[in-house]
Parts: C-alpha cells; sequence; structure tokens
C-alpha cells in the first residue's frame, strides 16, 4: 500500500535573480517555497511554533473551538493540534489562499495526531467564530488591511470564552528612528546569516511594501484592549518580530 507523502518543499530562490516589482502574493510559488522561506527570514520562528503548542495545552477548554487564522501551511494549526488535550475539541484552520490550504491538508493528513482538523478556504474577515478557548493569528494581523483590524479583533473576542487567549505574532515597527534602524539591520544581518544576498533582501522587501504593513507594539496593545481584551502580555521578542498573549476577562460572580 502507497504511503501519503508530504509536499516537495523547495529551497526559497524567488528573489534571487533581478525580476519587476510587484506584490508579494501567497500563489502557488510561494507556497512551495514557504517552510524554507519562513525559517530563514522570521527570526524566532522556530521557538515561536512549539511554544504555541505549549500556550494551546494550557487555555484549551473542554468542549470548546480553537482557531488557526491565516493557518497558511499548519504549522501553528499542528503545533494547536498536539496541544489540545480534549477529545470533544473543535481545531478549524482558516486561510484564504487556495495554494497554502492545499498544501496544508497533506501535512494535516500526513500527522499522527487523532483530533480531527477543519480547514476552510476563506477570508479571515468573513469566516464564522464562535465558542473560542484558544486562537492564533501567527503572523497575519500585518497583512490585514489597517483599516479592518479592529472590526477582525473585536470579532474574535466576541467570539471567545472567558478565560480564553488570542496568541498575535507580528512584525513590528518602532517609534524611535535609531531603534527602528537597528532592529532593520539586525533583521537584514539575520537573513545574510541564513544564506539570502541582498538582491533577495532588497526585492523582497520591496515586493512586502504595500502588503505587510507594520505596526508599533503600543499600537498592537491599545487595539487589542478597544477589541476587548486584557491583561496583554509580551511573551517573546526577537528583533522586530513579537508574539503576544491578550486574553478574554474572566466572569465575576
Amino acid at each position: 500500500m502507497s504511503q501519503r507523502q508530504p509536499p516537495a518543499q523547495e529551497t526559497d530562490r524567488l528573489f534571487v535573480t533581478d525580476r519587476p516589482r510587484e506584490d508579494f502574493r501567497f500563489d502557488a510559488a510561494v507556497a512551495r517555497v514557504f517552510p524554507d522561506m519562513i525559517r530563514r527570514s522570521v527570526p524566532g520562528y522556530t521557538t515561536i511554533i512549539p511554544m504555541i503548542e505549549v500556550i494551546t495545552e494550557r487555555y484549551a477548554q473542554p468542549g470548546s473551538r480553537c482557531y488557526d487564522l491565516g493557518c497558511s501551511l499548519g504549522a501553528s494549526t499542528l503545533a494547536m493540534r498536539h496541544g489540545i488535550h480534549h477529545q470533544d475539541c473543535v481545531l478549524t484552520g482558516v486561510d484564504n489562499s487556495a495554494a497554502m490550504i492545499e498544501r496544508c491538508e497533506h501535512y494535516i493528513a500526513l500527522d499522527d495526531h487523532p483530533l480531527p482538523v477543519i480547514l476552510k478556504c476563506e477570508d479571515i474577515l468573513n469566516t464564522e467564530l464562535e465558542d473560542a478557548s484558544v486562537t492564533t493569528l501567527n503572523f497575519t494581523l500585518q497583512f490585514i488591511d489597517p483599516d479592518a483590524r479592529l472590526r477582525l479583533l473585536s470579532r474574535v473576542a466576541a467570539a471567545t470564552r472567558p478565560g480564553g487567549v488570542l496568541i498575535l505574532s507580528e512584525k513590528i515597527r518602532f517609534d524611535s528612528a535609531t531603534e527602528q534602524d537597528t532592529q532593520t539591520r539586525l533583521h537584514h544581518d539575520f537573513k545574510r546569516a541564513n544564506g539570502y544576498s541582498d538582491l533577495e533582501i532588497s526585492q523582497k522587501r520591496s515586493a512586502l511594501e504595500q502588503v505587510l504593513i507594520p505596526e508599533t507594539l503600543a499600537a498592537h496593545k491599545a487595539r487589542l484592549e478597544a477589541a476587548g481584551f486584557v491583561n496583554v502580555t509580551l511573551w517573546y521578542q526577537c528583533f522586530n518580530f513579537v508574539s503576544m498573549l491578550a486574553f478574554r476577562p474572566q466572569e465575576r460572580d
């Protein structure tokens, strides 16, 4: 009997040669190289993913729903899956890229955890949310129109049980021009250390300029609180990449 094989993974060489500028898209070409791209581009990604499992294990509630919004190839979905120890939980991954969802289905099928995973190819701004205990937005909100971010987070908060948590990972910017320059230089050094050329770094940065819109940590915290979350906690930072926890208030007696 033949065994299901994982999708072929390629080295990220999308920007290795000079090319006309166009906005970054999560298309089939990006999906093929995404595991390599994100590992070599996002400082701390290989720490954040296993910690999502740890956080999920603590905060997933019996009989609740858990969501990975902007699941891409399912790395954080799988981390959540392995952190959920309640058989009556429902785990859903959502992404608007058909190429990402198609490959994600293979990774989910290859995983040996018994908890079912529902995958939806749809816009997270419109996806149905309810009765959540853990929701993850792992480097997703930064790709949402800034004017729509509060609406999304308010919907997530309204759908979250008391004591539930949102895990929000983002690239951020800094108010201080000096700090911004320092953190950007260090991020680029990280990419060079992982084999990216100056041309690749420059071209990808140009492609992302109008697509990935970072904000300050203070702006994120203020929006999360406006959406209905409390106790916003920065639990991880490496250069200009962070991950936060935001909680729904416990019900009072």
